[in-house]
């Protein structure tokens, strides 16, 4: 990623994945997957060397007719939709660089450290984990590169144990980083962690290489703790006043599991950081 044609690797990317069937095209033989440009052309109202032009970078000024067309014809979703207008129309960054978004304010820090009912740490827009409460602390014990979301998730080996389902996992947070993260791609500070991730993680190259674009606010994730054992927990996801792309994230047990099941997986884990989750009265 060298951050000069940004709409052209987004639009040539989306275009790979989008196979015939997802458009109601006939199945002909061809050379690679997904949609031919002219297809895409096509499909979009818009002349092939047009087309052509955008993907390869010397049509800088798509409209936005244009652009709702090519999200119609990738079926993107509203963030994959607001991302392709931010590229194609180059908005700046509407907050600074990363540095500046490392500092959390204190309250918040205060209710992360004192929340002892769940699990609960907070997050930059580089995924870089900013504080966590001891609860997470204890659900990350032992594992490295526990700095930040996507190098745990990518480099450190023990990741594919400790995430039950890892590869839904790895491409939900890569495609929840873009989401966050759209607008600042050149950032150096991102850049850097983007090709510290991509030499290390051929899984990374790949995943990154979709341009998937989909924000979380919630999901439920299952663990394998080595002392814990199996758990799940629901994860929700707040953005923080301040600092643009700040995120908390507060894990508790699913609602889906049995209730004292949840519990006991919850009890555990307080154990294990040495606290007792509030109305523990056992």
């Amino acid at each position: 990623m060298d951050g000069k044609n940004l709409l052209g690797e987004f639009l040539r990317a989306r275009r790979e994945v989008t196979t015939v069937d997802q458009v109601g095209l006939p199945r002909t033989r061809r050379r690679t997957p997904g949609l031919r440009r002219d297809e895409v052309a096509m499909l979009a109202d818009v002349s092939t060397d047009y087309y052509i032009r955008l993907e390869q970078g010397r049509e800088r000024n798509p409209s936005d007719q244009v652009l709702a067309a090519l999200a119609r014809v990738f079926q993107l979703g509203p963030e994959a939709t607001e991302h392709l207008h931010d590229l194609a129309h180059r908005r700046r960054p509407d907050h600074g660089p990363v540095v500046s978004a490392d500092l959390l304010r204190p309250a918040v820090r205060r209710f992360i450290e004192g929340c002892d009912h769940a699990v609960a740490l907070a997050l930059n827009r580089r995924l870089d984990v900013l504080a966590m409460n001891p609860l997470a602390t204890a659900l990350f014990q032992g594992l490295n590169e526990c700095d930040n979301a996507l190098r745990l998730t990518f480099l450190n080996p023990a990741a594919r144990d400790f995430y039950l389902n890892w590869e839904q996992q790895a491409r939900g947070l890569v495609a929840h980083f873009r989401s966050i993260g759209g607008r600042c791609l050149a950032d150096p500070f991102m850049l850097e962690l983007v090709e510290e991730l991509s030499l290390g993680s051929e899984d990374f190259r790949l995943m990154w290489a979709r341009h998937d674009v989909r924000a979380r606010t919630h999901r439920s994730v299952s663990y394998r703790h080595g002392e814990v054992g199996e758990m799940t927990l629901h994860n929700e996801m707040f953005r923080i006043g301040g600092p643009a792309g700040q995120q908390l994230v507060v894990g508790q047990p699913t609602p889906h599991a049995p209730s004292e099941r949840a519990f006991d997986a919850l009890r555990r884990l307080a154990g294990v950081a040495g606290t007792r989750p509030s109305g523990d009265e056992r």
